[in-house]
């Protein structure tokens, strides 16, 4: 069975797509450890109540979400996991791991694991990714071990610097990083 770290940032409109694939995720014999940021770990919103949202997290993965980062610290070396995903991966989550910033669970949890080089894979959703992150997602295109869902613009005319991946494309995309590989292509219309 493959150790997954599933890291849920923000973009709470796409936390339905993630509940979504989860099930999936499961049945392709990965054993899910979710790590919450703390917005996740706190915030009610539009979309969902937090206590909801994580119910709904441990009955798709059987256990209780890593909420600090003194939790999420020892995932890299005690307890280390096989692969990681941040789905959805928020902009402000994407640049603290492009600059190296670890002050939440989630970009601890990443930081832990890249030190043992194991691959990351993240998974877009941005409102500000061709503008203010596009130097972000460039720099991390060029990182060993970080891999992409592929991604496109959600609504080009009404919000043209968001991109969004395609969830669908999460197991995938897991796969190839797994095998040391980016999914092609990365690039969606």
């Amino acid at each position: 069975m493959t150790k997954l770290g599933l890291c849920v940032t923000g973009s709470f409109c796409t936390h339905a797509n993630l509940l979504n694939i989860l099930d999936g995720i499961r049945e392709s014999d990965y054993d899910v450890t979710p790590i919450f940021s703390f917005n996740v770990a706190t915030l009610d919103t539009r979309f969902f109540k937090q206590t909801d949202f994580e119910a709904k997290i441990i009955e798709k993965t059987g256990k209780t979400p890593i909420k600090t980062i003194v939790e999420a610290e020892p995932l890299g070396t005690s307890r280390p996991l096989d692969i990681m995903l941040v789905a959805p991966c928020t902009g402000n989550t994407l640049a603290k791991i492009a600059h190296g910033i670890t002050d939440t669970p989630v970009t601890m949890a990443v930081k832990a694991h890249l030190r043992n080089n194991r691959p990351v894979v993240l998974a877009i959703a941005s409102n500000d990714s061709l503008a203010a992150n596009a130097r972000n997602i460039g720099r991390l295109l060029n990182t060993k071990n970080i891999y992409f869902v592929p991604f496109g613009q959600d609504s080009p005319s009404k919000k043209p610097n968001s991109l969004v991946c395609d969830f669908s494309l999460i197991l995938p995309t897991l796969a190839c990083a797994l095998d040391g590989k980016q999914l092609q292509p990365l690039l969606l219309r």
